[in-house]
Formats: structure tokens, sequence, C-alpha cells
């Protein structure tokens, strides 16, 4: 430590150091007698501006500084799995354990447990040439994911010692490599990695495969790529959070990172104590057992919110090293946002829209660019996933965040607060919303679904559309004024949106449900509009077919059909056609009668 290094300057999470020239720009560095851990951010002749991660009450000027000579990193090593940590990757368990229910400062602790034992199977012997990325060991993290300890991507080389099979810390050494340079490098079960740095890959591939998520509005309407990206922007209430939840338990992606980004502690805490509960419904193991969760609520150092979105999006990278599939959930990008307006506006820099800074676009590109599904450097495969909750104040889709958001994103799930309101989840609105996977991921559904699933889709997006256009008149006119085909749509309409739309959470039949099934329901609802339509064109008025409660039994069936039992439409069909039989014939009775 340099004994000139001296704070001269404290601004909330901003401060002001000056001192030597020994500083480098993203360097982690210590503040103060506390050791309060920052980042440099700007350098500017001897003043150095550092963001602390800690709250900063109490620091004063001329407390001295500490450079650490590296950028802000991780630890990424077995362990990680299950675990709670704040924003720059610290154990919440330990932290309470030290400090109390309140984080105390200065808590410069290690983020993987240095003290737990871990059975490793190292698989490399001397003599054995290894590269970045080459798997050298494995260890059972949970009893659904088996950790990977890799070559540090930086590092190439002969393999001159291995331990035998075992028990080991993470601390200890399990093997030893020689390098090129005639170096010999010392592995452990942990590498560092710098939160703000990509980890690389060999090649980045096609997005064609989709992230199945159970949720129809999703899958059918608008699907998300294994290795996309996605936005869920909606006002206070609308069920972001609830979406997230039901895409962290379901969706078939081997790992969620959680990161609660700024939300208030009431939703935090509801995470932390709900997720340990849930069971993985495809292992029956705890949901935990594949989970990641990073809690930094919006009364932590704005800091380290910031920094929290990097550190879920680095270590969501690092499993995907190992061959998984992660889905990040990121809620909410908007509350990160904010912290960076208010880190910018303790710089004194030049506000752009609404007070956010210039820079706010390429963040946010630099964020959900680290998505995608590659061919790792061990020659696996993977893929980061990214599902980011927006906030916009009052809903108002145009403000800076959802808009810039927008480019950067392949699939957006606008929720509309009147759908909301109406009980009607997922709100994801049918008109607002919009995926740009659909090509992509067309010759997967055609081979694994249906040769026709996306024309079923189309018809059922164009039944909601002209229902759309034909509310407008009903709100000036009422509906029964209408012809009766266009009584025909809204009716239809309402069985798409009640049968089909909405989903309930809570109904172990409907929390999830298969590609098949939602296929069949589309098609068995585009089967009664096709014959009821028929009906209309003979004359046949729309009342007499809604009293036979054929439309009530539909939007039903995603209650009374069991997902594995696909048959039970055929049943349905018939009842159809039944239905359509017995109108047909009462209205020839009636008419013979009136004649």
């Amino acid at each position: 430590m340099n004994k000139d290094d001296r704070v001269v300057g404290v601004n909330g999470p901003v401060v002001t150091v000056r001192g030597s020239s020994q500083f480098k720009i993203l360097e982690m560095v210590y503040i103060g007698k506390e050791r309060l851990i920052g980042e440099v951010i700007h350098i500017e002749n001897e003043d150095v501006i550092v963001q602390v991660y800690e709250s900063t009450t109490g620091i004063k000027v001329g407390e001295p500084v500490q450079a650490t000579g590296e950028p802000l990193s991780l630890q990424l090593g077995p362990g990680i799995i299950g675990g709670v940590f704040d924003g720059i990757q610290r154990p919440l368990k330990k932290m309470e354990e030290l400090s109390g229910p309140f984080i105390g400062k200065g808590l410069d602790i290690e983020s993987l447990n240095t003290e737990k034992e871990w059975v490793v199977e190292v698989i490399v012997k001397p003599g054995d040439r290894v590269t970045g990325g080459d798997v050298i060991a494995e260890i059972k993290e949970t009893d659904l994911i088996v950790h990977k300890v890799m070559v540090h991507p930086d590092i190439s080389g002969t393999v001159e010692y291995a331990v035998e099979h075992g028990k080991y810390k993470v601390h200890d050494i399990i093997v030893k490599v020689r390098t090129e340079q005639d170096d010999l490098i010392e592995m452990d079960l942990i590498q560092r990695w710098p939160v703000r740095m990509a980890r690389p890959f060999k090649v980045r591939r096609r997005l064609d495969t989709p992230l199945i998520t159970g949720q129809r509005v999703i899958d059918t309407l608008f699907p998300i790529a294994k290795g996309g990206t996605a936005s869920i922007p909606g006002g206070f209430g609308t069920g972001k959070t609830m979406t997230q939840h039901q895409l962290a338990k379901w969706s078939d992606a081997d790992i969620i990172v959680y990161i609660g980004c700024g939300e208030r502690g009431n939703e935090i805490t509801e995470v932390l104590e709900d997720f340990p509960k849930l069971i993985d419904p495809k292992s029956g193991k705890p949901l935990m057992e594949r989970t990641i969760l990073i809690a930094n609520t919006s009364n932590m150092p704005v800091a380290a919110r910031e920094a929290s979105i990097y550190t879920g999006i680095t270590l969501a990278e690092y499993y995907r090293d190992m061959g998984y599939h992660v889905a990040i959930m990121a809620d909410s990008t908007s509350r990160w946002a904010e912290a960076l307006r208010e880190i910018s506006g303790r710089l004194e820099e030049m506000p752009a829209e609404e007070g956010f800074p210039a820079y706010l676009p390429s963040r946010l590109s630099q964020f959900y660019e680290r998505a995608g599904y590659v061919d790792n450097l061990n020659d696996t495969e993977g893929s980061v996933s990214i599902i980011g909750a927006v906030s916009p104040q009052g809903g108002d889709f145009s403000e800076p965040v959802t808009q810039n958001t927008k480019r950067f994103v392949r699939c957006f799930w606008a929720l509309d607060r009147q759908l909301a309101y109406s009980r009607h989840y997922p709100a994801i609105h049918w008109l607002n919303s919009y995926s740009e996977y659909i090509d992509d991921l067309e010759t997967w559904y055609e081979a694994k679904v249906a040769q026709d699933f996306f024309y079923v889709r189309r018809d059922i997006l164009r039944l909601l559309q002209e229902e759309s256009k034909l509310m407008e008149i009903v709100k000036l006119i009422g509906a029964d004024i209408l012809p009766e085909d266009q009584k025909l749509t809204l009716d239809i309409a309402k069985v798409i949106r009640l049968g089909f739309l909405q989903q309930n959470a809570f109904n172990a039949i409907d929390t999830y449900v298969p590609l098949k099934k939602q296929y069949k329901m589309m098609g068995v609802i585009l089967y009664l509009h096709k014959h009821s339509k028929e009906l209309i064109d003979k004359g046949i008025p729309m009342s007499q077919i809604r009293q036979t409660g054929i439309y009530d039994e539909l939007i039903k069936m995603k209650y009374n059909i069991k997902n594995e039992d696909l048959k039970a439409f055929d049943t349905l069909y018939k009842k159809i056609d039944q239905v359509v039989d017995d109108v047909r014939e009462s209205y020839k009775h009636f008419e013979r009668k009136k004649l």
C-alpha cells in the first residue's frame, strides 16, 4: 500500500482518491480503515474515482486506500449451486453469522466454503496435454449437478502431477501443469474470473432450439430459444416476478440463476423463503439443487446492485462452459439502470434522456450480448438464456430502459395491467408482445410437435386480432347487433383467452403444459370454430350454438384433460361433432314447425 493514497472526497458510493499513479481502471481496491470493497471507474491525473460496493457511512477524508492489483473477480468452484450471495458474491448466510441480520461493513470473506471436503474424481494423469477449458476433475456438487473442474482458459500445458481420487477442500492442489514457458501452474478447485469480462468459447451457434417453459402463451405464441434473450416489461403488480418464478421452476434449463436486483426487501425475502421449499418437478429434488440466488435489495448499496448483473452472468457462463443450459432471471434491469443513473449523477456526468447516462444502451447491450448457445472450449455445448424484467414507471413502455431493452432482446413479453387486474395470468398481452425467434424455431416445432404447428398458431393469433377490432365496435354499439359470424369470432376468442392463454399456476394439471397438449388444445378450438361457422352459414343463430355448453366445456379442458391423456381430445372432437349434428337437426325441426 502506498501511504500517499488517501481519500479526499466522499459522495455516497463514489469516493475520490488522490495519491500515486499505481491504480488501474476496473481494479479492485480497499477503502479506509474498514477495508470497504471498491472498484476504480475513472482516473484523471492524480484523482482516482472509486465506486464502493458497501455503505460509505463513517468514511473520513484522509483514510488510506489499498490497491489489489486485480479486477473485481469471482471465485468459481464447487459450492455455488444452492448458494445465496449478495451482488459481489459474498455468501449471505456466512455474513449473517458474522454480523447479524444487517450486513456489516468490511466483510471481505471467501465466496465458497473453504472447510467443506468434496469427493473429487481427477480424470487426467501425468503426461496428459491440457488446454484452456479442458475438464480435469469432476465433483458431485448436488444430486442434480456434476461440477466439472476446468483448466483456466488462459492456461495450457502438460500435466506433471495429479492427485488420487478422494476428498479435498477447494484450496487443495489437485493438478500441476507445466506450460510452454516452463512455468509450473498449481491448480486447486477454484478459478478466479473478472465479472465484467465475458468467458471465451469456440463458436456461437444458431438459435434453433426452444427453451420449453410449459407456459402456453410463451411456448406457442411468443417462444424463446435456448441461448436467447427476452424482456418482461410491466408496471407494478402485473406479475413480472411471478412469471419469472414459473419459468425458473418449469423451463427445461439445467441451472437457474435468479438475480434479485434492487427489488423490495419483502419480495427478495419471499424468494429466499420460497425457493428452498420448492421441489423440482422434473427430478423430485429441491429446486435449490440447481439454482443460484443473488439477492441485492433496494436498501443495499447502490453500486453492488450495478455489479450484481455481471456477477450473475459470469456464474451462468461458468456453468455453460461445463456443458449446461443456464437460464438467468434478472429482476429487474430497471433497478439496475437506476443504480447507473445514481452513480452517473454523483460523477456529474452529462445526463441523457430522463437523467439516465448516455451509455445506458451500451451497458444493456453488453449484458444481453453475453447470452448465446455456444460450442465450448472443451467441445461441449452450452447456453445462457437471459430473461430480464423491466419495471417502467407507471407502466410507460416508452421510457428509456424499456425502449433500449427492445433494441437488444428478440422476445418481448408485454405485461398488461388490465389483464393482471382481471386475474388473467400470465398477463402477457398477445397484441403488444412479439418473438423474433419464430422463423428460427419453425423447423424444430415441425419435427418435434406437428408439421402444421405454426399454421395453427397463426390462425389463433388472427382470431385474437379480429376480436380486438370488433371490441372497438362493441364498446360503441354493443354486441347484440353484430352479425352472427362476428358474434362467433367474439365467442371463440373468449375460449382462446380463458381456455388457452390464461393459465393457473396453482393447478397441478394447468401449471405446466407440454407442447403436444398445447397443439391439441389449439386444434380442438379451431375445429369448433370451423363447424360453428358452417352452422352459421346455414342460418343457425349463434345463441342456439352457445346454449349447448360446448364453449364452456372447451374453456374447462385445461383442467379436465390430463397432460399425458391426449386421447381425451378424440372424445372432445366426437362431442363437438355430436353437438353440431344435434343443433343442425334441432334447427331443421324448428324450421319444419314454422312451415
